[in-house]
């Protein structure tokens, strides 16, 4: 079979019409069916077709990343099903073999859910907490052994995980079985595909009202397969004769292969970390999730050093109930490797080869079982992998199959090197319930806690905003600006570790707060409807704001306002800390991801300087895919203003003054900038921030956010028109502004882009937090400036104006701070 010919991937061929056109078998249903399924047959007295899945990752490799999505996707869906509530109650259980690993992966998409899967391999000392039969299947007995006897015992949701829904008896069985043993109220039956018939459709509805229990279904596409009458006889004739012209593509190569077989695999030491169960046969939690998560990296690093140089194909096989494990390799490998990566498993399931584009399974490698099977030898397979143009094949099995039968001349590893050139073996430590560094009740992490408000924590009203942090106000954090100044500097220390003493007002100053805002409350509100509509349009009908603290809060809340005084709509919305150079909270993404899809999440922030937070943002959802494997989440911001053109969404690009950046907390409901620091806050932990309470007689919060929304009336035509034209122009960001900040920074001997904060938000930040040694202001700059020139004079800092600058003004941070520097001289301090 040539490369281009390979299972699954030949174009314009269903891997199902050689079945079709011979036995009369076909599906009906959704348009996604057939690029999900295909057909085969196989020698099985109960039922001669088999639905092979192109995207469960069993019979056919399939790139990792789109097996384990279809799992999270679902799990999802769940989880929106179930409610907040209810999904962090839930129990997954997967079916053995097939269903494995897409039981994990739903685990995974539902949140914080324990996952367990039935097991047709008995294990001493493991007592099992029930069982069930599978009608259909070629091995029926499923036992349920979870180390800790309460995984079941609860009465939060059961989710059923299977691969197909074809009949129901096995859910039916399940269930049955189940809730004898234990009572609950809801089930929900997850599957890639629902095929009943007409017939088999109600027997749910009345099997849930016979229990007394919620009995949902989750699929990923529905349909039916028709099966013409005498199909069974048909098939089991065609089968033996197929078998009886000779093994053809089932059987070792009809030609020695043009490499030199290997007669050892090259192994792989995965450092599997100890105590880790190498998957759900006995549960599998959150903690050890978060342990494996942060184990893939190093362990995929292994086996990439491993492959042999120049390797463009690679396939990882897993086997037989041992899915998971090999699925989350195969996708931090197809991550990380400069290689195509496929993902498959071996399988107890018989099933006739045929070479033919148009039928599923292609070729089939036939070995003996090698885990010492409860039921006895027997033949074991593996599908679509002979003829496959791989490179390399990393097998990946666990300790229990790691014997003799393996390694034997017939066995697994003999069969796949005589097909594929390069032959890799990485053992997983088969769990052992109660074994060291396995305690019987498996640790869960804590919940994490409901979101901080006010009148709590802020002075904002409760409704208004949910901060997702921590509150530290016991704690003493602030430090002079200048000592926190030359720690930063000096790599002592990093900015989020302290905070600055907060910045009291003066008189003047105040005026000139309350005049800026005065007279621009109509343009924020202008910028405000703006940008929310472009969101409502683009992004989400629903969204969930998701501020970045705390400059963005105040942007989130009048985003809030905007969106309920114009479409009547009662947005979620929430404060998360980012920190530069450390990302954003993963423990609020968590959260975040519990309790709505992330897909509606948008990130909010007050306005872009050179753009850095758009890029910390962006790297930091790249990395919590990786360690979580939670996807969804869009790192694009919404911003009030874009000087720097580095976002699509947002309400203008001129670089105007926003008036919340005038002050600090006392304009965002009195929280501190946030905090993250080692040994305040633990991995379980939300960031950490300040809520000033002594500061309330001077708190402007509220009073800013009510003068802008009150103009919101005035302004909604002029809104619509602004709208209509951002959405018909070019916004694709220039990232002018990163440009021009590394223009800066070599004009003036600075050398380091962070000590550069282009427009007025970022000046100002730089007046008020740090030790500022000069601002550039843009020629002929207006009003806007009134209060950095003041700042500035305050403190002695130079304004010098610079033609052609492309905001309104820039603000240097002294480039090399120690408490003897003088700075404000116009020169820079060499380094």
């Amino acid at each position: 079979m040539d490369e281009g010919a390979r299972a699954g991937e030949h174009a314009g061929v269903w891997s199902g019409s050689w079945v079709a056109e011979r036995l009369g078998v076909g599906i009906a249903g959704d348009d996604a069916l057939t690029g999900m399924l295909g057909l085969a047959l196989r020698r099985n007295p109960k039922r001669a077709h088999l639905l092979v899945s192109n995207v469960l990752g069993k019979h056919v490799p399939q790139s990792p990343s789109v097996v384990y999505g279809h799992g999270l996707a679902l799990g999802r869906r769940v989880r929106g099903l179930l409610g907040a509530e209810e999904a962090g109650r839930a129990v997954v259980l997967g079916y053995a073999e097939t269903a494995t690993g897409l039981g994990h992966s739903v685990a995974d998409g539902l949140g914080a859910a324990p996952c367990l899967h039935s097991t047709r391999r008995p294990v001493a000392g493991a007592v099992p907490a029930g069982g069930f039969e599978e009608s259909h299947s070629h091995a029926t007995s499923h036992l349920l052994l979870p180390e800790d006897p309460a995984l079941l015992a609860g009465d939060g949701p059961l989710v059923l995980v299977d691969d197909e829904f074809s009949t129901g008896n096995t859910v039916l069985n399940t269930v049955r079985a189940l809730h004898e043993r234990y009572p609950r109220g809801w089930y929900v039956v997850v599957a890639l595909v629902d095929m009943r018939s007409a017939a088999d459709v109600g027997r749910l509805e009345e099997f849930a009202r016979e229990i007394g229990a919620r009995v949902d279904l989750v699929t990923a596409a529905s349909g039916t397969v028709r099966l013409p009458e005498g199909v069974l006889e048909k098939g089991q004739a065609l089968v033996a004769r197929y078998e009886a012209e000779g093994p053809g593509a089932a059987g070792p190569p009809s030609s020695t292969p043009s490499w030199p077989v290997e007669r050892f695999p090259t192994p792989v030491d995965l450092c599997w970390p100890s105590g880790l169960p190498d998957g759900g046969r006995h549960g599998f939690t959150p903690a050890h999730r978060a342990r494996l998560e942060s184990a893939l990296p190093g362990m995929a690093a292994r086996i990439a050093r491993a492959l042999p140089a120049g390797a463009r194909r690679v396939l990882v096989l897993g086997f037989e109930e041992l899915m998971y494990a090999p699925l989350r390799l195969a996708c931090e490998l197809e991550r990380t490797a400069g290689a195509e990566v496929r993902y498959s498993t071996t399988t107890r399931s018989p099933v006739l080869a045929v070479d033919d584009p148009g039928y599923a399974i292609r070729t089939r490698l036939v070995f003996p079982a090698h885990d010492d099977p409860a039921d006895g030898p027997g033949e074991r397979y593996a599908y679509n992998v002979a003829g496959g143009g791989f490179d390399a094949v990393v097998a990946v099995v666990d300790s229990a199959a790691d014997t003799p039968a393996l390694h034997a001349p017939d066995g697994l590893l003999a069969r796949l090197a005589a097909h594929v050139p390069h032959v890799l073996l990485a053992v997983v430590p088969s769990y052992v319930p109660g074994s060291p560094g396995s305690p019987h009740a498996p640790e869960r992490p804590p919940m994490l806690p409901e979101p901080l408000r006010g009148p709590a924590f802020s002075s904002y009203a409760p409704d208004e905003v949910g901060w997702l942090l921590q509150d530290l106000s016991e704690v003493t954090l602030e430090a002079p600006t200048e000592e926190r100044e030359e720690a930063i500097q000096r790599g002592g220390a990093h900015y989020a570790e302290s905070l600055p003493v907060e910045y009291q007002p003066s008189e003047q100053y105040q005026e000139l707060f309350h005049a800026a805002l005065e007279a621009s409350a109509a343009r924020l509100a202008r910028a405000v409807g703006a940008v929310t509509e472009i969101v409502l349009t683009e992004r989400s009908p629903r969204p969930v704001l998701v501020s970045l603290a705390r400059a963005g809060t105040p942007v989130g809340i009048l985003m809030r306002r905007w969106a309920q005084y114009r479409h009547g709509l009662d947005l979620p919305h929430y404060a998360v800390s980012i920190v530069r150079g450390r990302g954003i909270d993963a423990n609020a993404l968590r959260r975040l991801a519990a309790d709505h899809d992330p897909a509606d999440v948008v990130f909010v922030d007050g306005w872009t300087g050179k753009g850095a937070i758009t890029r910390e943002l962006a790297a930091a959802l790249r990395d919590f895919e990786v360690s979580d494997g939670i996807t969804g989440f869009d790192p694009e911001i919404a911003v009030l203003a874009d000087p720097g053109s580095c976002v699509r969404t947002y309400g203008t690009r001129d670089d105007f003054l926003i008036p919340s950046a005038c002050l600090n907390s006392t304009v965002s409901g009195l929280i501190s900038r946030t905090v993250l620091r080692a040994d305040l806050v633990g991995p379980h932990d939300y960031h950490g921030a300040k809520f000033y309470r002594e500061l309330s007689g001077a708190d402007l919060s509220r009073a800013f956010l009510d003068a802008v929304s009150a103009r919101f009336p005035e302004v909604a035509d002029t809104v619509d028109a602004q709208v209509k034209e951002l959405l018909a122009a070019d916004r694709t960001p220039t990232w002018e502004g990163w440009a021009a900040v590394e223009r800066i920074s070599e004009e003036y001997g600075i050398h380091d882009v962070n000590l550069v904060k282009p427009g007025v938000g970022e000046t100002t930040r730089v007046m008020l937090r740090r030790v500022p040694w000069k601002v550039l202001a843009r020629a002929g700059a207006g009003a806007d400036l009134d209060h950095v020139r003041l700042l500035a004079e305050q403190r002695g800092v130079p304004v010098e104006e610079v033609a052609g600058l492309p905001y309104t003004c820039v603000g240097l941070i002294h480039p090399q701070y120690t408490r003897g520097a003088t700075g404000a001289d116009g020169r820079a301090v060499t380094r």
